[in-house]
């Protein structure tokens, strides 16, 4: 049932702006592989090769770490609605901060959002989707305000500090250049 695409069509793309939730996949040459839900309005596709998320401050940096070392990412987006499907992105990814020059490219095509940290950009090398009819159906209720409003309580300055603490290295260890991106 699996199918596999070399981009993003129409029917893809649409399939994704309709999901409240996505998860994200990396691994280091060594060590722990990271898998994290997202959601919040924070993903776009930016063309049939190219998706990007805004990335918000968490309570670590996995994904930053990985990509700086390996690259290798996969994105999952699964249905939990009556009609079912999964579909799967594998690429390398990217890390924009914004002190790169790509930051304001990449930038406008999101809302500003508390504790924004970087934006995590996917170059598809390959889409795969499958027929999901495992995954139970659930009906979106609302999105949680608590870590627009811890980020908000911390304040910019105050998100930087939570950087320093908790978000220069990932668990194995490895660099995330939180700091000297910023």
């Amino acid at each position: 049932m699996a199918k596999f695409y070399t981009e993003l069509d129409d029917y893809l793309r649409q399939f994704i702006e309709q999901q409240k939730v996505f998860f994200t996949a990396t691994a280091p040459n060594s060590g722990r592989i990271n898998l994290s839900p997202k959601g919040i309005d924070t993903f776009r596709c930016v063309d049939a090769k190219t998706v990007a998320y805004l990335d918000l401050t968490g309570s670590g940096n996995e994904t930053a770490a990985h990509l700086y070392e390996s690259g290798r990412m996969t994105i999952m987006f699964c249905s939990f609605t009556e009609k079912p499907l999964i579909l799967r992105l594998y690429g390398k990814g990217q890390v924009i901060s914004p002190k790169d020059t790509e930051w304001s490219r990449f930038y406008s095509l999101f809302d500003s959002l508390p504790g924004e940290r970087q934006i995590i950009v996917l170059n598809i090398e390959s889409a795969q989707t499958s027929c999901g009819y495992g995954v139970p159906v659930f009906e979106f209720k609302e999105e949680r305000a608590t870590l627009k409003e811890w980020a908000n309580k911390k304040g910019e300055q105050g998100i930087f500090d939570y950087w320093r603490e908790k978000n220069q290295t990932s668990i194995d260890g490895l660099p995330t250049k939180i700091l000297e991106n910023h």
